[in-house]
């Protein structure tokens, strides 16, 4: 045992942490174990990992830093970039450029090699503050989530700046692959991928403005601007993108689609590229399909009770159509993918047409239509017949061509899953019979209807209950009915606080924090209903009935709206009232 950790003992004693019986024993089971005494401290979560830094701080007689945020100047982020910052287990703090000394807050201070190492790279004295680890993760969130500005003005000011002519970047033949290799330009592009896996975006667009390039990030379904760009690196920026796609970076006037695979420290993705020619230039959209990602469960999904009862009741019968609505972006394919990797077995055969294919599933034959050459989503269901199929996958059902294959399909013993663009469950009916698909065929052929929204999920780190205004009790008892009694005989908690309230019930919402961003949402769910084709349902489609009729009948027999879905989130604290309104409001 060292004097260091000698000290920090007598510390935690002196300080009430710790005792004397205690810290022999622990001095005997170092000796036996060969574990250092600040490991078995936190490994028998006898002292926390706060209180072990502050002591530690104590005994080497350095500032403790205790904040779990900090803002610090651009020009230090690119001094010391994330991953120095991961690995070495440091952040900076602040520059001193008249006494030349440098403040970092570090985990380890005592280990001179790594104030020696930064000493050397940044040409500064370094100056340590000791935090804990947790803390430091912390730190490391906030400061180079929030960063991405930083880190690249940081890179635009190494080397050479970019020529313009006249106000506008020259590109030619002889000087694109100059253009495209430029060190500061692949860097750009390395740090917008980093930054956009380590913040979970889904999309990144790089847009033309007048004077700017804007990139932003579809994080948790919303954009977010994070970057802004002279546009004189536009050009530069759009044609190493394309070349990294296999794109035309001569032809800038149609629009065009590729891919790539990129990988880094954060993980591994499949991005999908499409070029738009705008009045300002070439707009890029990026999808980001992370390769490590499973494919999630449907309780994972956010299916749950009676909906979720319904759908698997559906899924047994093997054959009939099971439809998945909603707008662009509700999570439809995602909720086939999951039942795909439910129904997924040696035993079947399945075959599965997409545009384009996101996840891979082994054991699924998965085919991305080529329209250009004559594969769409009709041709192929046409094809997918004669494969001897059992379970068929159909994207989407876009005309009246493809709505009668599929109907087809499962009068001969198929089961079809496939989606349809409509506001609600009960409306896809009416849009199939206005597709041409027969009354008769499609009353015995539709097994289940699944209706779905994708909404924003509550930190679990900042989420705090707060009191709802007496309209907002009114309007959620009132479009939840008997269901809101049910609730609240198996919530007592909620119950209790909200009675010492003088309320029906408590609400949840996220205050903001480093781990949302100041957002107060993080991660994202469904909310669905789930239409059960029953005889009644089967006899209103024979009638051509409207959707209005034939969601009222579907609530008769007990099936739960999207809204109705989404307020039980609400009330089990899993998201916010705004995020319900926002999604689901018809």
């Amino acid at each position: 045992m060292d004097y260091q950790e000698t000290a920090l003992l007598d510390y935690l004693v002196s300080s009430g942490k710790l005792t004397e019986e205690r810290v022999n024993s622990l001095k005997i089971e170092a000796v036996t174990t060969g574990k250092s005494l600040t490991a078995l401290l936190i490994e028998k979560r006898l002292v926390n990992e706060t209180d072990l830094a502050e002591a530690k701080a104590k005994v080497l007689g350095i500032p403790y830093f205790a904040e779990s945020k900090i803002s610090i100047d651009p020009d230090l982020i690119s001094l010391i970039s994330v991953d120095l910052a991961r690995t070495y287990q440091v952040v900076p703090m602040s520059l001193d450029k008249e006494k030349k000394e440098l403040s970092l807050i570090m985990v380890k201070p005592e280990d001179l090699s790594i104030v020696d190492f930064f000493q050397k790279r940044t040409g500064f004295t370094v100056k340590s503050l000791l935090t804990s680890k947790e803390n430091l993760d912390n730190l490391i969130a906030n400061i180079y989530s929030q960063s991405l500005s930083g880190e690249i003005s940081g890179v635009l000011k190494r080397g050479n700046e970019v020529v313009e002519e006249e106000g506008v970047r020259l590109v030619t033949a002889d000087t694109i692959s100059q253009i495209i290799k430029e060190p500061k330009i692949v860097e750009i592009v390395r740090k917008i991928l980093e930054h956009a896996i380590r913040l979970r975006a889904s999309d990144i667009h790089i847009e033309p403005m007048e004077n700017i390039t804007r990139v932003r990030y579809r994080i948790d379904g919303i954009l977010q601007e994070k970057l802004t760009l002279d546009k004189q690196y536009h050009a530069s920026l759009v044609s190493r993108i394309k070349i990294l796609a296999g794109m035309k970076i001569d032809e800038k006037r149609i629009p065009q689609d590729g891919r790539f695979n990129f990988q880094s420290e954060y993980g591994e993705v499949d991005l999908r590229i499409s070029s738009l020619p705008t009045v300002n230039g070439e707009k890029i959209v990026m999808r980001l399909l992370k390769k490590t990602d499973k494919v999630p469960t449907l309780s994972e999904l956010g299916l749950r009770g009676k909906a979720l009862t319904t759908l698997e009741d559906a899924i047994r019968i093997p054959h009939g159509i099971i439809l998945a609505t909603g707008p662009t972006g509700s999570g439809k394919t995602t909720t086939l993918y999951s039942i795909l990797t439910m129904v997924n077995s040696p035993k079947v055969n399945i075959v599965s047409l997409e545009d384009p294919v996101e996840y891979q599933i082994g054991g699924v034959n998965q085919v991305q239509i080529n329209p250009q050459a004559g594969l769409t989503f009709a041709s192929g269901l046409r094809s997918f017949l004669r494969q001897d199929p059992n379970i068929i996958m159909v994207g989407e059902i876009r005309d009246d061509e493809t709505a009668d294959l599929a109907v087809q399909a499962a009068l001969t013993g198929h089961l079809v899953f496939s989606t349809v663009h409509t506001n609600s469950a009960a409306g896809a009916l009416p849009r199939l019979l206005d597709m041409g698909a027969e009354p008769f065929l499609l009353s015995s052929t539709m097994t289940a209807i699944i209706g779905q929204r994708v909404l924003r999920t509550i930190c679990d780190k900042c989420k705090t209950t707060y009191v709802p205004e007496q309209a907002v009790v009114d309007d959620m008892k009132n479009v939840l009915g008997k269901l809101f009694d049910g609730w609240v005989k198996s919530n007592p908690v909620n119950a209790a606080a909200a009675d010492k309230n003088g309320v029906a019930f408590m609400l949840y919402k996220g205050e903001g924090c480093d781990k949302c961003g100041g957002s107060g949402f993080y991660g994202r769910i469904g909310i669905y209903e789930v239409l059960k084709v029953t005889e009644k349902i089967a006899r209103l489609v024979m009638e051509r009935s409207d959707a209005t009729t034939v969601e009222n009948a579907a609530i008769d027999d007990g099936m739960i709206i999207m809204k109705q879905d989404g307020y039980l989130k609400v009330l089990d604290g899993i998201t916010t009232l705004e995020e319900v309104i926002r999604v689901a409001q018809v």
